[in-house]
């Protein structure tokens, strides 16, 4: 028996990415750990049949605790921009001390070259994990199509998606299908970096159109600056320095940052994917 676990497992990825060990053959809730800070937003977890260990990124003894007896293990990268290092590292450092055999790592795509400032951090926790002596999988996630869609109903409502992309193309892919990729990867165990992204390669006038064609209300796509596109971002509620780094992936686009001709996605999981439109029409009910 192979034991699995998945950090972050209440979170959107993590969520998915239990989903999709309980649909994988040979997989059984016995075999699956999810590794929350609430226990009780794991509760359907727990009805499943799947352990339910609750840790903290930023406390290192629980996280040892957590990871006693794992196998293989799934680390969703943290969400907390300027403190992903750090509760990254304590991950590790719990892996290793409770022996797991084999991490996977939820990083970004092109990770080794990519000068976003998102990137920064995986980057340093693709070194730790160099360093860390454990076998390890590399998931460099591209953009999630779902990235788009949080604020559609007001896209559609003005008319209007703006972006700071122009000239560039992204090969998104929904959360579901990276998930899917992450256990798929995490059942092969090879160790190796994986590219993921998505086979369509859509540039922000092409993301319009499609928002335009599935609402059925015209959308066309406007450019703006990288600074007023931060700036709109902290009118909405981000704070300052997470709006600087999603503006600067958003532009980055526009330098193909987020684009990858890699077929990684397709092969680790088929040609099933969920195509953007369908992510589209989701978010629009």
């Amino acid at each position: 028996m192979t034991t699995y676990a998945v950090t972050g497992a209440t979170g959107s990825l993590g969520r998915l990415a239990v989903e999709a060990l309980l649909a994988s053959d040979g997989v059984t809730p016995s075999e699956v750990i999810a590794v929350v800070r609430d226990a009780a937003k794991a509760q359907p977890l727990a009805d499943s049949g799947v352990t339910v260990r609750v840790a903290d990124y930023d406390d290192p003894a629980t996280l040892t605790t957590a990871l006693t007896g794992v196998d293989r293990l799934l680390l969703v990268s943290g969400s907390e921009i300027g403190k992903r290092v750090a509760q990254h590292t304590n991950v590790i450092e719990a892996a290793v001390a409770a022996g797991v055999g084999i991490l996977a790592y939820t990083s970004i795509l092109n990770a080794e070259t990519s000068t976003l400032q998102i990137a920064a951090e995986h980057q340093a926790t693709e070194k730790l994990l160099a360093s860390s002596g454990l076998t390890v999988i590399l998931l460099r996630n591209g953009w999630y199509s779902e990235n788009y869609t949080g604020g559609l109903a007001h896209t559609v409502a003005g008319g209007v998606f703006y972006g700071t992309g122009a000239g560039g193309r992204v090969a998104p892919a929904a959360r579901a299908d990276y998930a899917r990729a992450a256990v798929a990867a995490l059942i092969d165990g090879t160790p190796r970096a994986y590219e993921l992204a998505g086979p369509q390669h859509l540039t922000y006038p092409d993301i319009a159109a499609v928002v335009a064609e599935v609402s059925g209300s015209p959308v066309r796509y406007q450019d703006v600056s990288e600074a007023d596109y931060a700036a709109n971002l902290v009118a909405v509620g981000v704070p300052q320095p997470v709006a600087e780094v999603l503006a600067d992936a958003d532009h980055g686009v526009s330098r193909g940052e987020l684009d990858s001709t890699s077929t990684d996605l397709t092969d680790l999981i088929g040609n099933d994917l969920v195509p953007f439109a369908e992510v589209v029409r989701t978010a629009l009910g």
